[in-house]
């Protein structure tokens, strides 16, 4: 029997690019591989355009295209969390549906799962990007190599293939507040990677606007690393060394000097500033942690399906 390979496409707002993406799609497979059947997987996120419409479309004129649709946008790491737990393939490849992730380049992750890889990972060498993308991107993901805990892969997304065993560990996290890149490097098994070139997004805006940005950028560090939480002690201590030292120091010359007036109301203003604002800034990274387990405990579905259209 052929093998199944499964296709997840997140779905926001893009209407203009879901028949170019499927179109490129179907000519991708068509004589590339021969010994595997496909299924393609599109998961609407609460899309606010006609994306559903088009991709109801689809189904109806296709044996091997489910559409899955959220009652509404549950943001793009619980898109593709639904997409793996409806896929079937013995492998399962994710994509964003933009065509920044050149479809050609998964024909290139299949054959790496051919030679006996349980996850392939597509690296970014270059990105047609805006040069604050680029160089945020670059800061990132430096910044998360740095704090993580698990080693995850520089310059790459979630465009990668994902053997069935991955899939099924994979299936057993059901955390809210998913990196789902840092879990495929969580659970191990053999991995390599595909070098390849993001192309411009075809049509429409981008679904990660900074400020999404920035949270999915925390989630990433608080969800793969307490180093954070453990500056805070090493800093605090030096802060505290610091600031006795200062103050020991300015009021020795205060005795000592002439030329220098001790001002008390001077020292206490400085002081509570300053320690007022550490502890705000410690305050507000402890509270990403209880954040998360916070909204761990109240036990909610990860998302919510409107219907099932295949």
């Amino acid at each position: 029997m052929k093998k199944l390979v499964s296709y997840i496409f997140p779905i926001y707002n893009e209407e203009g690019n879901i028949d170019l993406l499927f179109k490129t799609m179907q000519e991708v497979i068509q004589g590339k591989v021969g010994n595997y059947d496909f299924e393609f997987i599109f998961v609407n996120d609460g899309s606010r355009d006609n994306s559903l419409e088009l991709l109801k479309n689809i189904q109806r004129n296709s044996h091997n295209v489910k559409v899955i649709n959220f009652s509404r946008n549950f943001g793009h790491q619980l898109a593709v969390t639904a997409g793996l737990d409806y896929a079937k393939g013995d492998a399962v490849i994710i994509m964003d549906s933009d065509m920044q992730d050149p479809p050609k380049v998964s024909i290139e992750l299949i054959k790496k799962w051919e030679e006996g890889w349980a996850v392939v990972y597509a690296q970014r060498k270059t990105r047609k990007d805006s040069i604050f993308k680029r160089l945020t991107a670059f800061a990132f993901y430096r910044l998360l190599e740095r704090f993580s805990e698990v080693r995850i892969p520089k310059d790459t997304g979630d465009f990668r293939l994902l053997d069935r065993k991955v899939v099924i560990a994979l299936n057993q996290f059901r955390e809210k507040n998913r990196f789902l890149r840092g879990m495929v490097s969580y659970v191990g098994f053999k991995q390599t990677s595909v070098l390849f070139d993001r192309e411009e997004r075809f049509s429409g805006k981008t679904g990660y606007p900074l400020k999404k940005m920035i949270k999915f950028a925390l989630d990433g560090i608080t969800g793969f690393s307490t180093l954070p939480l453990s500056i805070i002690l090493r800093l605090g201590t030096t802060l505290t060394i610091v600031t006795f030292i200062f103050l020991f120091g300015y009021i020795l010359l205060a005795l000592f000097s002439s030329e220098i007036y001790l001002s008390f109301s001077l020292l206490t203003l400085f002081t509570v500033l300053f320690i007022g604002s550490i502890q705000m800034m410690f305050l507000g990274l402890c509270s990403l942690y209880i954040g998360r387990i916070y909204t761990e405990s109240q036990k909610r579905p990860l998302y919510i399906i409107s219907e099932i259209y295949e």
